[in-house]
């Protein structure tokens, strides 16, 4: 019997499948060889693409994230109960992307775009994939507008700018959640006609909670809600109870919505509630796809699972619009532990980091902000003229506190400079605290370092030092407005503004006295 040449059996092939042509494509079709814990190994798809969209049955979505030789394992984004064993699945030819909009603004949705808040379907512009090459060193600029959290100890010690990465870092609670959620509220006074007055640019904000109790997330946007922050905020949920791949996809899908502001030359903030649940989603993802597990059993690339993500936060070039796009990744260490895999891993990616500890926390610092590790690696660039002339020295100051705190516990007998430092260390500590959701204008800010370190408060009880700054910005505001108003106008500290402050503190200071 004759051989027939491979090419001969292509031809045979083709003349048998062209009565076919019009029906589906024989490689957009695969079946379903096992399913289970949110995991499908699928056979077929050979020309499938990775991170593409499949459709299973029963409205069931998955992506592609193994390409191997003989199948693919896709994750699902539904009930893995839903499919069973010999089930058909279809390419979308559809990368996992996201719906992005203005419309979205004010707006609770899960990953894959669909709303959770119960006001109807989501009106969205286009899809945008939520995987994208960051963009090179030539398409960006330097960082050097500030981004005002409103909170004092962030704004003058470890600033803030607009396209930077600062890494909020702690134990569970100690208050990382409640710095973001001061920063989104903050943002309210950017959408205000007094700032466009003042040449300040909006910022729309994108809270991404991975990982947290419905409760929790419930509660956010109810506090949002609350203050008005929901108008330029959009909440991407992936709850402790959603399926991991929707925890692993969440933060890329709440960074696009944030490049989408950034690209059309506006200002965004996303925040990452929290990453190192991510990791772990992704980490239980690897395993069950039977990727090899590296230290602490987490997969090899999980750092490019982060990098990937946070090198998408950029200030813009002048030619691309100079919009940026600001991220403020949470990440929860164990009893202190920064040297731990993944928060070592995003201390090395990130601009900074904010360190909130349990023991300032428990001994009633709020914000619990430690000063000495804290650290903001763009510093004064992301600092108008006034806040860096007056936070100068205040690190300083709050460190020799620190230092001889410690002395102080043993030493009953200490020189009048030793005590006059522990002293200001004392009611600057106490300035820097700051109840919740009560974010400050960064010109009272100002004013109120000022006054902390250049030795205003000296006759001040410790215990009165609050209540001294809030009635001394209110006598300040109704006696004297133009201080304020010259911060604001200028962003600097002119010679005439501080003569004002200087006269406006002596008068208050005669009067708090007598009170």
């Amino acid at each position: 019997m004759a051989e027939i040449r491979p090419d001969e059996i292509s031809a045979i092939l083709k003349k048998q499948l062209s009565g076919f042509e019009n029906e589906v494509d024989v490689y957009e079709v695969g079946t379903v060889l096992q399913v289970g814990d949110g995991i499908a190994r699928v056979y077929g798809l050979s020309k499938v693409m990775a991170s593409e969209l499949v459709e299973f049955p029963n409205g069931v979505t998955g992506m592609v994230l193994n390409l191997d030789e003989d199948s693919v394992g896709t994750v699902l984004f539904g009930d893995s109960s839903l499919i069973k064993e010999g089930d058909q699945v279809k390419r979308t030819n559809r990368l996992a992307s996201f719906p992005v909009g203005e419309k979205l603004l004010g707006r609770v949705v899960n990953p894959l775009g669909e709303p959770l808040d119960g006001k109807g379907t989501v009106q969205f512009e286009k899809y945008l994939p939520i995987e994208r090459k960051a963009l090179g060193v030539i398409q960006r600029q330097p960082v050097k507008e500030p981004l005002q959290t409103g909170i004092v100890a962030v704004d003058s010690m470890i600033p803030i700018g607009r396209g930077q990465r600062e890494l909020i870092i702690g134990d569970r609670q100690t208050g990382k959640t409640a710095i973001a959620i001061d920063a989104i509220i903050n943002q309210k006074h950017t959408h205000t006609e007094e700032a466009k007055k003042y040449g300040i640019k909006p910022v729309y904000c994108v809270y991404v909670a991975v990982g947290q109790k419905n409760s929790t997330i419930a509660q956010v946007v109810a506090k949002l809600e609350e203050s008005g922050a929901m108008a330029y905020t959009t909440v991407v949920s992936a709850p402790a109870s959603s399926p991991a791949p929707l925890q692993y996809i969440a933060p890329y899908s709440g960074t696009t919505v944030g490049e989408y502001f950034r690209d059309s030359s506006r200002h965004a903030l996303v925040i990452y509630d929290d990453l190192s649940k991510q990791a772990v989603a992704y980490r239980e993802l690897s395993l069950l796809l039977r990727r090899p597990p590296g230290r602490e059993a987490y997969p090899g690339d999980v750092f490019y699972l982060h990098s990937r993500l946070l090198e998408r936060a950029s200030k813009l070039s002048d030619d691309l619009g100079g919009g940026s796009l600001t991220a403020l990744p949470i990440i929860e260490t164990q009893q202190g532990d920064v040297s731990a895999y993944i928060p070592t891993n995003v201390i090395s990616i990130t601009d900074g980091q904010i360190y909130l500890e349990p023991n300032l926390f428990n001994a009633g610092v709020r914000p619990a902000i430690n000063v000495g590790i804290s650290v903001s690696r763009v510093g004064g660039n992301a600092q108008i003229k006034a806040m860096k002339k007056v936070a100068g020295s205040l690190k300083l100051d709050l460190a020799q506190y620190r230092e001889l705190e410690a002395f102080a516990k043993f030493g009953s007998d200490l020189d009048k400079s030793t005590l006059r430092t522990l002293g200001k260390g004392a009611r600057l500590v106490e300035l820097l605290k700051q109840g919740q959701y009560v974010p400050v204008q960064v010109e009272k800010e100002i004013v109120s370092v000022y006054l902390g370190t250049n030795n205003f408060l000296e006759s001040v009880e410790v215990k009165d030092v609050k209540r001294f700054e809030r009635e001394f910005h209110e006598f300040a505001e109704l006696k004297y407005p133009e201080i304020f108003e010259n911060i604001r106008m200028t962003k600097e500290l002119k010679d005439d503004t501080v003569a004002l402050i200087k006269k406006a503190a002596q008068e208050f200071i005669e009067k708090f006295k007598k009170s």
